[in-house]
């Protein structure tokens, strides 16, 4: 075995590759090559590390230095400092948002320090691509104790005991959703991954399919022992290009090592995947549509029951959960249902993924117990608002979640808690609003996602979002009418009641929720036609305040349509009958002069 005084691992995520870390890492290699180094320090492609603003990053161990926003010449000096000399390059290393202070290692870092990794734990630290290193983390150890010291009966209650609910958005206990499956009636029986990721800014399942897809095999195989199923498949959508090679590369790797396929260890049990890849429809991420895809019909939901726990994949009883909700099984099976449920609250055990995105300095994959606050959440892990905004409104759940106000900044992330607030937890979409973000607008763009990507089998959800999405529209351009705001509310309220799946009827969540909790912004479209973020362009009035103004001119030489006049170093005036209300004279002015009404 070869021994290597250095380790370097370079972030292979999908974020860090769209940075061009593959030439980074070709900068590095050479360069260790260069420097006759090749025996001394092994370079290993993971998965998503996390900080995907950061991108890319390196570690470089046993040192455990944190390296981020490469670029290939950047690698270089790594190689010739760091790896030969032994010097940290210290201007490559994270700098703290708020403070500027430069932190070294990992564990100096809010970021990392403050997470409590589960379904994360092998992302970002082993090579994805390799089986081995993924056995050197246990992995397999929870199916091999499974197979040879477990009865299914046992496996079912301990996930039962140890309170994990379905990370796909809904939360439906995990254990009892395999009881079912198992106490029903038909064979063959069937276990599914939902990998159809579709909320604009998620991307915690893909990461954990390209940087531990063992993880999933591994949960899927286990349950397929406890519920009697013999054949499992990943639906994956084509938009994870990275994620399905990794995958198909597992499948292969776990076939040949025998942890796939028939007589698992020798126990009798066989057990293989097949991976099914969906067009991209974000309805297919409702269960009974993903299944419909999978059998190769259209994918459209279908009323319950019964649930695909009894009636699934062609008929035959399905267990289907999400990917973080299947990277969660092993750990459970070799540390205890107690141990798991004593992480989290009393109703929402263990941890939660999120995606944190928006305006938040620290964007990327966190993963925290649940029961965490909003607070922790985006300022001790986010590292706070940019440029020195306010916070204004998180949005979680996606396009079916709502957004939750300032003033419940410390409310604890569970699914209890979002639910009082209006919101839902979803799969784990976090974006975080700041200030400049008009709450009407926000609302008007999820409710046109939605309605786009409807399929249009229920009138509920076909033609009430419609209607919304006129309404909003109508509102933003400021042709807003007295009883808008009521109509919407009643809209909303009949489209949760009566369309055919959870996407549908929660539909309405994020107008409802900004309704509930911005209330007077509505109301400042409609009755004062104004937008107080100063997003609606038709409602926005562009001014120049003549105490700040030097009349340095600026704002008139950029200015596409002439609208800026004035005389040289005496204040400027816009005309809002000429204004494009494109903003670049705001953007351009050094002395922050111009604002909206």
């Amino acid at each position: 075995m070869e021994l290597y005084r250095s380790h370097v691992l370079v972030c292979a995520g999908a974020g860090c590759i769209s940075s061009d870390c593959q030439a980074v890492k070709k900068s590095l290699l050479d360069s260790i090559n260069r420097l006759k180094l090749d025996k001394e320090v092994k370079v290993v492609e993971t998965g998503c590390m996390g900080p995907c603003d950061q991108g890319p990053v390196m570690v470089v161990y046993p040192e455990g230095v944190f390296y981020r926003r490469l670029k290939p010449a950047d690698a270089v000096e790594i190689a010739e400092e760091h790896l030969l000399k032994g010097r940290v390059v210290k201007h490559l290393i994270y700098q703290t948002p708020e403070t500027g202070s430069a932190a070294l290692t990992f564990e100096q870092i809010d970021f990392f320090n403050k997470q409590t990794r589960i379904a994360l734990r092998n992302t970002g630290i082993i090579n994805p691509e390799s089986v081995e290193e993924y056995i050197a983390r246990n992995g397999y150890q929870a199916l091999g104790r499974v197979l040879s010291k477990m009865t299914p009966e046992e496996v079912i209650d301990l996930v039962k005991k140890s309170g994990l609910r379905g990370r796909g958005g809904a939360g439906f206990p995990t254990g009892l959703k395999w009881e079912f499956s198992a106490r029903a009636q038909g064979k063959p029986k069937y276990v599914v991954c939902n990998a159809d990721e579709g909320d604009p800014g998620a991307f915690m399942d893909r990461s954990i399919l390209e940087g531990d897809p063992h993880s999933v095999l591994e949960a899927m195989a286990i349950c397929g022992y406890a519920t009697g199923a013999g054949q499992g498949y990943v639906y994956v959508r084509a938009e994870y290009p990275l994620a399905v090679q990794r995958l198909n590369l597992a499948i292969r790797k776990a076939r040949e090592y025998g942890l796939l396929g028939e007589n698992i260890f020798g126990t009798g049990f066989g057990f293989d995947v097949e991976i099914r890849v969906g067009a991209g429809a974000f309805v297919c991420g409702e269960e009974t549509a993903l299944l419909a895809s999978i059998e190769g019909r259209r994918g459209e939901p279908r009323p319950k029951p019964p649930f695909p726990a009894q009636g699934g994949l062609w008929g035959k009883p399905t267990v289907i959960n999400n990917v973080e909700t299947w990277a969660n099984i092993p750990p459970i099976i070799l540390n205890g249902a107690d141990w798991f449920a004593g992480i989290g609250t009393e109703k929402s055990k263990g941890t939660k993924v999120f995606a944190l995105a928006g305006k938040v300095n620290n964007t990327g994959l966190v993963e925290v117990p649940m029961g965490t606050t909003l607070r922790e959440i985006i300022f001790d892990i986010g590292g706070g608002i940019p440029n020195g905004k306010k916070f204004k409104a998180a949005q979680t759940g996606g396009p079916s979640g709502g957004c939750i106000p300032a003033k419940h900044l410390d409310v604890p992330v569970d699914y209890e808690s979002l639910t009082e607030l209006g919101a839902i937890m979803g799969s784990g979409g976090l974006i975080i609003m700041d200030e400049d973000t008009c709450m009407v607008d926000l609302a008007r763009f999820f409710v046109e996602f939605v309605q786009d990507e409807s399929c249009g089998k229920c009138s509920p959800c076909r033609i009430g979002t419609r209607r919304m999405l006129e309404i909003l529209d109508r509102i933003t351009k400021g042709r807003g009418r007295d009883g808008d705001i009521e109509l919407l509310e009643e809209l909303g309220r009949g489209i949760k009641a009566g369309a055919l799946c959870g996407l549908g009827q929660t539909a309405p969540n994020p107008v409802l929720s900004t309704i509930r909790h911005f209330r007077e912004e509505y109301e400042a479209h409609i009755y004062q036609h104004r937008c107080p973020a100063g997003v609606c362009k038709a409602l926005t009035v562009y001014v120049i305040d003549e105490e700040k103004c030097t009349g340095c001119g600026r704002c008139a030489v950029v200015c596409p349509a002439g609208a800026v006049s004035g005389v040289k170093k005496q204040p400027h005036h816009i005309d809002p009958e000429k204004c494009l209300k494109c903003g670049t004279c705001m953007e351009k002015c050094k002395f922050q002069a111009i604002h909206t009404l």
